[in-house]
């Protein structure tokens, strides 16, 4: 009864996709693969009671999981898994080495760097003379609340790949894109110094959950750049 129950999960997934999945059906599928001979919904039914919803399952923190009754250290490491999976897969399926960055196009490469990111992060894309991208990565990791942007770390990276242009992006884990008077004030604080070695900064965009504010599309674009 219980493997005939996970053999047709399986082939509804193999013909139709997870869109019609129940959430604890989704996690009920992922599980199989590292409990093999437990009942996996009674566990996925455990894990939403316990965060909420499917994205908090995935967001939560791997002690967290792991205290929930059927939940070992393996499931807990496959759970996080996903969101970084998810990260990496559509970096690679967008990949725009050879695209003409816009802000637009910066915008939503930004929002993908961000998938399954629980702590503030500071990422810094890199542009040549043509707008083409040099560099994008983690420059900086806080806690929830806060991450120190370094700028030293920023203006060397700017120099070790001879970039023209810049643009900083950092979440906002409390799903509000809107820009605080410190991300203003820290953004003025990275253009000066990027000016000083002829590195132009043209934006600064704000990520939260599948959105974001770009600050040279604000209002503050005359104050900042």
């Amino acid at each position: 009864m219980h493997e005939g129950h996970r053999t047709r999960l399986k082939e509804r997934f193999l013909r139709d996709g997870l869109d019609n999945f129940e959430k604890h059906e989704v996690l009920e599928i992922l599980l199989y693969y590292v409990i093999p001979r437990k009942n996996t919904n009674d566990i996925a039914h455990r894990l939403l009671d316990a965060f909420g919803s499917l994205s908090s399952v995935f967001d939560a923190p791997i002690e967290a999981l792991s205290k929930i009754e059927g939940v070992g250290r393996n499931s807990a490491t496959l759970i996080k898994l996903l969101p970084e999976l998810s990260r990496r897969y559509l970096d690679d399926k967008y990949n725009s080495q050879s695209k003409i960055i816009t802000n637009e196009i910066a915008g939503q490469i930004f929002v993908n760097k961000f998938i399954g990111r629980i702590n503030e992060h500071v990422i810094l894309m890199l542009l040549d003379s043509k707008r083409k991208l040099l560099f994008c990565g983690v420059v900086s990791e806080g806690t929830v609340n806060a991450a120190d942007i370094y700028v030293k770390k920023i203006v060397e990276l700017a120099l070790r790949y001879n970039a023209s242009t810049a643009i900083v992006s950092h979440n906002h884990p409390s799903g509000i894109a809107m820009p605080s008077k410190e991300d203003i004030l820290t953004t003025i604080e990275i253009k000066k110094t990027l000016d000083f070695v002829n590195i132009k900064l043209i934006d600064h965009i704000i990520v939260a959950d599948n959105d974001y504010v770009s600050l040279a599309d604000s209002k503050l674009e005359d104050l900042i750049f």
